[in-house]
């Protein structure tokens, strides 16, 4: 992980000090500035962004508190101040803590840590997101499904459709009367699935989207079987029609 970037405000120039000369000495810090009021700090972080402020709550013209609620909403607060009537209104704002003067570099380093334990997890919920699913990445021909004691190899190009009846699905394959039925979530199944190969078109059915012959009236025919297309699946449904046709 980078280094945090962080910034110290505060109006009395000792606590500046103290306080700067802590971010520096911290490994995963680094100091981006240092500012003796939030006026100076709210014209100088525009071009000196920071992640973390080390904000002083007491300051003339524009204190801490006011202050915070005009910083980008990814910069996080921690508070500092002589006075510990403020640490509900520091939290109210959201601030990650809240130091009491005088600060010794213990609980400085205490609150230093809390901060990067928060920017990691917004690192890997980040990472999470951009993160390719599995079924976006590899194509799978085939699944096993616990059914009757057993592991039966479900060949996925044999597939029609799956049903789903709460905690158990049937699942239909081609040139076979008596569907399999495993004790699974269509939710757990349909993330086994790729998603170039399969699409849920209803709360309770997922198809094999080359298997489809026959649309009538809003649904899916697969022999003497009609599967609805549910409201909330009839948008991606159609988009799939749309670029078929």
């Amino acid at each position: 992980m980078a280094k945090i970037r962080c910034a110290v405000v505060d109006d009395e120039p000792l606590a500046l000090g103290l306080m700067a000369s802590y971010v520096k000495k911290t490994p995963f810090l680094e100091l981006t500035g240092s500012y003796s009021s939030a006026v100076q700090a709210m014209q100088e972080l525009h071009d000196h962004p920071a992640d973390l402020l080390f904000l002083d709550i007491q300051m003339p013209e524009l204190n801490g508190l006011d202050f915070s609620r005009m910083v980008p909403q990814q910069t996080r607060v921690v508070f500092t101040t002589a006075f510990n009537q403020y640490a509900i209104d520091g939290y109210r704002v959201n601030a990650l803590d809240y130091l009491l003067k005088p600060i010794s570099y213990p609980d400085f380093l205490q609150a230093a840590n809390k901060a990067q334990e928060w920017f990691k997890l917004v690192q890997q919920g980040q990472q999470a997101q951009q993160q390719p699913t599995a079924n976006e990445t590899e194509t799978i021909d085939s699944i096993f499904v616990k059914s009757d004691y057993k592991r039966i190899k479900i060949d996925l190009k044999d597939v029609l459709y799956i049903e789903g009846l709460k905690d158990y699905v049937k699942i239909y394959q081609e040139n076979t009367e008596k569907p399999i039925l495993t004790l699974m979530s269509m939710k757990s199944l349909e993330e086994m699935l790729p998603a170039q190969k399969f699409m849920r078109v209803h709360r309770s059915y997922i198809v094999q989207k080359d298997k489809i012959r026959v649309i009538e009236h809003n649904r899916i025919v697969f022999g003497k079987t009609y599967i609805p297309i549910g409201d909330n699946y009839k948008q991606a449904f159609q988009d799939f029609l749309d670029k078929r046709s």
